[in-house]
């Protein structure tokens, strides 16, 4: 007998990521990738987490950097992040703050929290992947989460008691989200919290490009929104999740969940079950490296990235035939086109790959039910302003008519 007859029904379910695919194609120097929307490696901060890991392993502190620690999370970590939480509307204190193995995981954990098997989960069409693998794992009903329409909180709630299920939370990316590169305007994020009222659910703010705002004004955050309406914490019922993955370091793995104290409490037990703690080293060092200059490396990520985002637009202005459309994100990684209808982005990347030696993501995999078939991903983040160019006019050739 073969183990895969008795794995888990919900293993079904379980899908490789498309992304995750794709980025093996880094390793082939002839291709120009706008696939993986990853950092570029020469922004890191690198010789700031050299001194860092250097001073976590001194005498005096070695014991702790490589010890067993605190589910919970390094303390310092957390206070600073109470800190940046402050800065943006969001007051709470250490206990409301829960570090975690990148945003990632903390999907992983809501995903886990928040659903049994049938369900309701509210999502963009489309929306990340990644939230849709860490959700897939239990078994929820999706349902389309629609803040720019007059979709009552009675049709959703009426959708889901006909599948025999009831909504359990609203995800969503309100920041130059992944895939897209949009923002949901404030008048949405408020819509969303009637909406979550209503149906008296949780919301999932995933936040990872919160920081990376290039041009326009910021929105406050869905928690603050809330904050502001509520006065504590305590009350909402918001998560926010944050990554330090699009501004330090993917590498190091460290995102953070900031939530009322008995969320955070339920969280904790998930840790303690799956990981035990995060790597105590990582936390230190990234600590280290955060309260020495975070913003001032973000202030040149800025610098970089809209630049590459605004070569990127120009140059699709230029290349893109009739019939494509994308988006102009403010801020983030992505852009996010539509090409003409009853084109194929999967079937347009293999051609790609094949005649233009061009890596992009096919759209098809950001949607609960399979849709959108006829969209891509683009991301700038992480090419250079040539490869970009090139890059696009290499799509552009593609997609024009013969």
């Amino acid at each position: 007998m073969q183990l895969d007859q008795i794995f888990a029904a919900r293993n079904n379910r379980m899908k490789a990521s498309e992304i995750r695919e794709l980025l093996k194609l880094l390793d082939q120097p002839d291709i120009i990738s706008f696939a993986g929307g990853i950092p570029d490696p020469a922004l890191f901060p690198a010789d700031e987490f050299a001194e860092a890991f250097k001073n976590a392993l001194t005498p005096e502190r070695q014991a702790l950097a490589l010890q067993y620690s605190v589910s919970e999370g390094y303390l310092p970590l957390r206070e600073w992040i109470v800190g940046e939480m402050a800065k943006i509307g969001i007051t709470c204190d250490a206990d409301n703050v829960l570090i975690t193995s990148g945003s990632q995981q903390a999907l992983d954990y809501l995903g886990k929290l928040f659903l049994s098997p049938g369900d309701t989960a509210l999502v963009g069409w489309p929306t990340y992947l990644g939230a849709l693998a860490a959700f897939n794992a239990y078994e929820p009903r999706y349902d389309r989460l629609a803040l720019k329409t007059n979709r009552l909180a009675e049709s959703y709630a009426e959708a889901a008691a006909e599948a025999g299920s009831r909504v359990k939370f609203a995800y969503l990316s309100p920041d130059f989200a992944n895939p897209t590169g949009e923002t949901l305007e404030r008048a949405g994020r408020l819509r969303l919290l009637e909406l979550a009222e209503a149906l008296d659910c949780a919301v999932i703010e995933d936040a990872a490009y919160q920081s990376l705002r290039y041009d326009g004004e910021p929105v406050p955050p869905v928690l603050a929104l809330e904050l502001k309406q509520k006065g504590s914490i305590e009350d909402c019922r918001t998560i926010y999740c944050g990554s330090f993955s699009k501004t330090l370091s993917p590498g190091l793995r460290l995102g953070w969940a900031v939530a009322a104290k008995p969320v955070i409490s339920q969280m904790v037990l998930l840790k303690q079950a799956a990981d035990l703690h995060t790597s105590t080293i990582n936390q230190m060092a990234v600590h280290a490296v955060a309260e020495a200059c975070f913003d001032e490396h973000v202030e040149q990520l800025h610098a970089v990235y809209q630049r590459r985002r605004d070569v990127m637009l120009a140059a699709l202005e230029d290349h893109m035939p009739e019939g494509v459309e994308w988006t102009r994100p403010e801020g983030g990684m992505f852009v996010w086109m539509t090409l003409a209808a009853g084109t194929d982005g999967a079937a347009l990347l293999a051609r790609s790959l094949e005649t233009e030696r061009v890596a992009f993501v096919p759209g098809q995999a950001f949607f609960a039910d399979g849709s959108g078939a006829n969209t891509i991903r683009l991301s700038f983040s992480n090419s250079n302003h040539a490869a970009i160019e090139e890059g696009i006019a290499r799509l552009g050739r593609l997609l024009s008519p013969a």
